[in-house]
């Protein structure tokens, strides 16, 4: 019997060709949408996974959320993991990483090599007892135990020393030496982007910091004992913590700690404040498996629309069946056969096709997803699991109705007509709607998302960031002698402006607190430093909206002299740019030797709000200061006619400062590109996707349009001899299939508008949905699919109607 209901199924898929290609063709597209993103969300999920133990590890971090401008930040202080490990016994290890830029480059040398490097850490001994990453040479037994040692990953070791070990050879970093303890394997998906990690006694930061709970400057982690319950550790350390005083103001702080699950960190960490971590998005990911769910269902749907009406012509074979014996259950069985082998035709080339498509996406995400059924035998069972799963979900509702005709009505009837089965109709018009709205959903969502990533990419910054060239100072000389530097800079040809400082847009930027002097007392507030020069405002072009810039001409600005944001102005209480002139401020001064010593001058000048971080953050209150001692990146403004001369002429003086250092550099404007990669790549995505539903979609409306035409063809006939034109037969055709449509757009406008809603919310600065992209994206879905039926409906009308009457 198997083997019969087999060939019947084999008989039928080549009887209707058409029927078999559109389904095929849709199902395969859609099954291979969701294997490709399948695969990507897989990969996202599978970050921190391997850590043995680590449901019992988590990340230590403050929630702010409380505040107006709420936030989450990732770096807390050093005594958080001392007072944890100390005071709380359900705490195993607690282990700190030290916030440094971990994607600055160091300079690395052993032998006759000599490269840069990223992914520095230095951390607790026991980084590598809570995280068990596996070692390929050494051990991780004590591999941190001494401020010499080095430990660093297969890739680094793979580039730096080739394929011999490196344990106990030694290696210099920024010209420091260390000595290489360990390799371990980079092949895992770990978080942390750690290269290679030396001992946080390696530092030598000052023991007085080290018992701050004001210096929010690292990374922390903890493991919990077995059975340990994290909420009621979170509940008591919230207590511990509430009870610290700020000294400066001897107000509680603003911390509210949070324990984060380890294997949460990658996706639930997107929008957190100063987060060095490798982070993805969860609503990415969530987004991407709602599309591909949406485009399975758009091919699970053309397979009901066209096998129910298809179910009108093979009535008369279903009644004969039955005739002569055939049970209800047979026939299901029979039809479900023919569904689950043109599903499993699918499977085969949507295998076919995501093996083809794979290694684009691989280059596309950077990573390294792998589909080999043969090496794999999970992914085969998978698409058999699919397979079934589809067919079924396709097939069964068919398979109820074709074997539902009752024998005795079909055999009498020459033509079974749809009004006979009137809920099939109304099943298919259904399902047509679902299927265009799901559509028209996704335009909606790609045209936001574009205009979102091109409002990113081209709002004004407040500064001009074109033809910047950017780079790290390196060695003692360049250090010592950074005035006569930028002076030799400056005089290379096609070199407009040089500035040197701590705190470019797109870098590193310090977080620190401002004294206002107001009414007898000292208030505080936080505030982002920007370490500048005299040229700071003029090479990046910032509007001073009130008062100066920095000038040499005032021998005061050095040390006495601050210049704040309007944010800054708002914050601090000033009124209006012209009311902060002359106002007073104090700092702190950064200063190991005398952490008491206080800087105070006036604000001599207000800039424009300008952006130096991505448009996800708000404007910070910024305060603007010249402090030397913070040099660390130089910008230089080249002309845009003479950027390669300009460009050697600053390696030969970058040779002339630092001879053993080569020079790293990177343009402004590509650094700002990069911060909406995440963003760059879902709009590709979207289109990609919504692309396949749209097409897939319009398959279906394709077959259905056809048997439209098919079932009216009688119809089309006599109204062709009784004079209708080409243009009413289509027009007759059409407006069915578009009044579906205007129903899928108007269910499709309020979902879209919520979902888009939703994730605007996440940009501190974003676009307003114009009424017109949901029009837009209602008309693109109408003229689409009016080009499809149009097809089907102008070979109708352009068909002979003698012929269509004499053989009907």
């Amino acid at each position: 019997m198997f083997r019969n209901y087999v060939k019947t199924a084999y008989r039928n898929l080549l009887r209707h060709k058409g029927f078999s290609f559109i389904n095929i063709a849709g199902l395969a597209l859609g099954i291979t949408a969701c294997l490709l993103i399948g695969l990507f969300v897989y990969d996202e999920l599978q970050y921190d996974k391997f850590l043995p133990e680590g449901e019992q590890v988590y990340r230590v971090y403050n929630d702010k959320s409380a505040k107006e401008a709420g936030e989450m930040v990732a770096p807390v202080p050093p005594t958080f993991a001392t007072t944890l490990e100390q005071d709380f016994p359900e705490v195993e290890q607690a282990v700190r990483i030290l916030m440094v830029q971990f994607d600055a480059n160091n300079l690395i040398e052993a032998g006759d090599k000599r490269i840069y490097e990223k992914g520095r850490f230095f951390s607790d001994p026991g980084f590598f007892e809570l995280f068990q990453l596996p070692f390929i040479y050494g051990s991780p037994d004590k591999a941190l135990a001494d401020p010499s040692s080095i430990v660093i990953s297969d890739e680094f070791s793979q580039r730096v020393f080739g394929d011999i070990n490196p344990v106990g050879r030694q290696v210099s970093v920024n010209k420091l030496p260390y000595i290489v303890r360990g390799v371990f394997s980079t092949k895992e998906r770990f978080h942390l982007p750690v290269n290679f990690i030396h001992s946080l006694e390696s530092a030598e930061l000052p023991a007085e910091r080290m018992k701050s709970w004001n210096w929010q400057q690292f990374y922390t982690y903890v493991k919990l004992k077995d059975g340990a319950n994290p909420q009621f550790l979170q509940t008591k350390f919230r207590e511990i913590v509430a009870k610290q005083r700020n000294p400066d103001t001897n107000e509680p702080y603003d911390y509210k700690p949070v324990l984060q699950p380890v294997d949460e960190v990658y996706l639930h960490s997107a929008s957190f404040k100063h987060d060095q971590a490798i982070r993805g998005n969860i609503t990415y990911v969530k987004a991407l498996s709602i599309i591909a769910v949406f485009i399975l269902l758009i091919a699970c749907f053309n397979f009901v629309n066209l096998a129910t009406a298809k179910s009108m012509q093979r009535a008369k074979e279903v009644g004969v069946r039955k005739s002569i014996g055939a049970s209800r259950g047979q026939l299901v069985m029979q039809f479900l056969g023919e569904t689950l082998l043109l599903t499993l035709i699918s499977v085969i080339f949507s295998a076919a096709l995501t093996s083809l498509l794979l290694p684009s996406l691989n280059a596309f995400t950077g990573k390294e997803m792998s589909f080999n059924i043969f090496t794999n035998p999970e992914l085969l069972f998978l698409l058999l699991v699919l397979t079934l799963v589809v067919g079924l979900l396709a097939g069964f509702y068919p398979a109820l109705v074709l074997s539902g005709f009752q024998p005795v009505k079909v055999l009498k009837r020459a033509v079974v007509v749809d009004s006979k089965v009137g809920r099939i109709q109304w099943l298919r018009h259904g399902l047509i709607v679902v299927q265009f709205a799901l559509s028209i959903f996704l335009i909606i969502c790609a045209f936001i998302v574009y205009q979102q990533v091109s409002y990113l990419h081209n709002k004004d910054l407040g500064f001009n960031k074109d033809q910047i060239m950017f780079f790290q100072m390196r060695g003692e000389n360049m250090f010592d002698n950074y005035e006569t530097f930028k002076n030799e800079l400056r005089n290379v040809p096609g070199i407009k402006n040089v500035s040197i400082g701590y705190g470019f847009p797109g870098d590193a930027t310090a977080g620190d607190g401002i004294i206002v002097p107001r009414n007898g007392e000292q208030v505080h507030y936080g505030v982002t430093h920007l370490m500048v020069d005299y040229d700071y405002i003029n090479t990046l072009d910032v509007e001073v909206v009130s008062g100066r810039p920095f000038s040499k001409a005032h021998r005061t600005d050095a040390d006495h002299a601050f210049m704040i944001n309007e944010t800054a102005v708002r914050e601090l209480g000033y009124g209006s740019p012209e009311q902060a002139l002359g106002q007073t401020l104090r700092w702190n001064v950064w200063n190991d030797s005398d952490k008491d010593t206080l800087k105070e001058g006036k604000i001599i000048g207000v800039v424009k709000d300008f952006h130096f971080k991505s448009l996800y953050d708000k404007v910070d209150p910024t305060v603007l200061q010249i402090f030397p001692g913070a040099n660390w990146k130089v910008a230089v403004k080249v002309d845009a006619q003479h950027i390669a001369g300009a460009i050697e002429q600053v390696e030969k003086v970058w040779n002339k400062f630092a001879p053993d250092y080569p020079i790293e550099y990177i343009f402004m404007d590509e650094n700002f590109e990069k911060m909406y990669k995440a963003e760059d790549k879902l709009k590709t995505l979207l289109w990609i996707f919504t692309g396949i539903a749209i097409f897939v979609a319009c398959l279906g409306l394709l077959g259905l349009a056809a048997y439209a035409a098919e079932r009216r063809k009688k119809e089309i006939g006599i109204r062709k001899v009784l004079g209708a034109d080409n243009s009413a037969i289509v027009a007759l055709l059409s407006k069915e299939f578009l009044a579906l449509i205007v129903i899928s757009a108007l269910i499709a406008f309020p979902l879209a508008w919520y979902a888009m809603r939703s994730w605007l919310q996440d940009f501190a600065y974003r676009i307003d949905m114009p009424v017109w992209t949901f029009l837009l994206a209602g008309i693109a879905a109408a003229t689409v699919a009016l080009i499809t039926i149009s097809y089907q409906a102008l070979k109708a009308a352009m068909a002979n109607p003698v012929r269509n009457l004499r053989f009907d």
